[in-house]
């Protein structure tokens, strides 16, 4: 086994597929949240029932917009971000919305009194009696486009009208009947997919458009797709995480050519209108929030194993499918051109395999290219880690006492955004020079059992097994919450914890408390599995770069001659990692410097990189 660097030219020219600094690149393209929304199942929702009050007449829908024909593509290096169209609200402070006499809308006018005598005066303002009446009607009669949940089992039942964005990270729906048990069809008559409601495709719709929005690089990727289709003839069969920043990638992949067919990495970071949107699309899709084991097997089957249909490149997040396509149909391998891999866990098997002489592919390792590194993992997780906490828990950061296993680029994120928020940090780390850099940047090094029965807070981001075990978990202090920022749920283990003298208890969705015989109790989030994904969303700029990361992977061993690329485990060229990250640098209005020839002469670099030779350290 040799891990090995692609230094050889790119199969497709990168010049080809268009990128920031292309000076023949057009004007600013229309944003995409200015399409229409016409894209998911267009049905009128009735009115959301207001609690406590009478259901109000259904608004009149709004008139349809026709399809945009905007290029949903990138600009020129000089071009700004797209922005979303702002959206026209009435303002209870306008001028139109206040009495001559300068009173609130709402306020009680002043009423005159006419006396025997003739004389006419004013009534007393009464202040208790104001009823902002107007202000009321108003909220009552304003079209809901996004519900708000109610306690009541019996507001909540249709899903239009109750749908709200905390279904993103909450039960979406009140059906318990099981997605593989429906019988479903998209608008175009296809039932070939599964997921939990697809009436929900309009909601997801939304969604995309606004992660299109801060995308530029893939939207870069698709306008230039137009004119020419370099994964035309690709099948492409994947395993990630389903949200609204998967599917732009699904949709570029499509308009660069290939055909896809797509399960959920994850049993608990799918998003149900998402799947539901590309379902409507015409994607085959495979997945729903809250899976079981067998239902999450049964998915990645689904995608795989269809009549007629033979993927010849996979893209995986943790190796999952990888795995189920080695055990149930090896012979697949045959068409097989390559494998994308882009997490810790499934790179870490692909080495396995590889060492152990089974790689029968060649796989590229996109978690360690340098714009997954040192940006997904690293700025995502800080991001993301407080808002999968907060989301949770409602928890105050300030003071708390949080040891973080594990130092590496997800760790030095949530190490970050924590001791940003006051929070005290201690770090657990194996190797020394992780250890190091820990001490330099001011946290205590400590071994787990050290400060297991103090702190507030158990982060686990190593990509190991077993980091916190039941003594770890019996020792924990009364309401300590315990997560996990790896990509499997192998660090915490909770198998230990079903137990008959633990209680387990569900607060909310994705946390549970687990009760100890003495009345002691830990907060476990997700089950253990990915908490910003599970419980959370992640920044979607930030995606974007890895998501680019992938698309050019696929690009790359699909049109690689053979030969090229043997069955082993390759880096992509450093100078694709510099070509996504020039993609993103417009969104910031970036400038870079130019090296002059003496410059470059004197540096022994080409002008246009790569400008740091593969064994940098960033």
């Amino acid at each position: 086994m040799s891990v090995q660097v692609a230094v050889a030219a790119p199969a497709v020219e990168l010049k080809e597929l268009g990128g920031p600094m292309d000076k023949a690149a057009g004007p600013p393209c229309e944003p995409a949240g200015a399409h229409a929304a016409g894209h998911g199942v267009a049905a009128a929702a009735p009115a959301c029932p207001v609690p406590g009050g009478e259901r109000e007449a259904a608004p009149a829908p709004c008139a349809e917009r026709p399809p945009g024909s905007g290029c949903p593509g990138l600009s020129s290096a000089a071009a700004k971000a797209p922005q979303a169209s702002a959206m026209k609200r009435s303002d209870p402070h306008h001028p139109q919305h206040r009495h001559r006499d300068g009173g609130e809308s709402g306020g009680a006018a002043a009423e005159a009194l006419v006396s025997p005598d003739g004389t006419v005066s004013e009534a007393p303002r009464t202040v208790k009696k104001i009823q902002f009446a107007d202000q009321k009607q108003e909220f009552n009669k304003r079209p809901t486009k996004i519900g708000r949940r109610s306690l009541s089992r019996s507001i909540s039942q249709s899903s239009t009208d109750s749908y709200s964005s905390a279904a993103s990270y909450t039960d979406s729906s009140d059906d318990e009947t099981s997605p593989r048990d429906k019988q479903q069809k998209n608008s175009k008559g296809s039932s070939d997919f599964c997921v939990k409601n697809i009436k929900q495709a309009e909601f997801g719709r939304r969604e995309i458009e606004i992660a299109e929005q801060e995308m530029p690089a893939l939207m870069a990727l698709r306008k230039r797709a137009q004119g020419e289709k370099p994964l035309a003839g690709a099948k492409i069969v994947g395993c990630t995480h389903i949200t609204a920043q998967t599917a732009v990638l699904m949709e570029t992949l499509g308009a660069l050519g290939a055909q896809c067919r797509w399960a959920a990495c994850n049993i608990y970071s799918t998003l149900n209108e998402v799947a539901a949107a590309l379902a409507e699309s015409g994607f085959p899709v495979f997945a729903w929030k809250g899976e079981s084991e067998d239902d999450f097997w049964w998915c990645i089957d689904r995608c795989v194993n269809v009549e007629g249909w033979q993927p010849n490149m996979i893209l995986d997040d943790g190796g999952d499918l990888t795995h189920w396509i080695y055990k149930k149909y090896p012979n697949m391998f045959k068409k097989i051109k390559g494998i994308v891999e882009e997490s810790v866990t499934g790179v870490h098997r692909l080495y396995q395999l590889s060492k152990a002489g089974k790689l029968c592919v060649p796989a590229m390792n996109v978690n360690d290219s340098v714009t997954k590194q040192k940006f997904d993992n690293l700025y995502c997780c800080r991001e993301s880690i407080l808002d999968g906490l907060k989301r949770t828990t409602d928890m105050m950061f300030g003071g708390k006492q949080v040891v973080v296993c594990g130092y590496g680029e997800v760790g030095k994120g949530c190490c970050a955004a924590l001791k940003a928020m006051g929070s005290i940090v201690y770090v657990t780390e194996i190797d020394p020079i992780c250890a190091l850099q820990a001490c330099m940047d001011g946290f205590r090094l400590v071994k787990l059992n050290e400060v297991i029965r103090q702190v507030d807070i158990v982060i686990t981001c190593t990509g190991n097994k077993n980091v916190v075990t039941r003594e770890h978990l019996d020792r924990m202090k009364n309401s300590c919450i315990v997560c996990n920022m790896g990509h499997s749920n192998t660090e915490i283990d909770v198998a230990s914890l079903r137990t008959p003298e633990l209680t387990w208890e569900r607060v909310r969705s994705q946390v549970d408390h687990v009760i100890w015989p003495d009345g002691k109790r830990i907060v476990l989030l997700a089950e253990g599995r990915l908490l910003n994904l599970s419980c959370s969303t992640v920044p979607t700029f930030v995606l974007s770069i890895t998501a680019t990361t992938q698309a050019l992977a696929l690009i790359e061993l699909y049109n690689a001659p053979e030969g090229r690329y043997k069955q082993d485990v390759y880096l992509l060229p450093k100078k694709m990692d510099e070509y996504v990250a020039s993609l993103h640098l417009p969104t910031f209005d970036a400038h870079l410097t130019e090296l002059t020839d003496e410059q470059a002469k004197y540096l022994g670099l080409n002008k246009n990189g790569p400008f740091k030779p593969n064994y940098y350290r960033y």
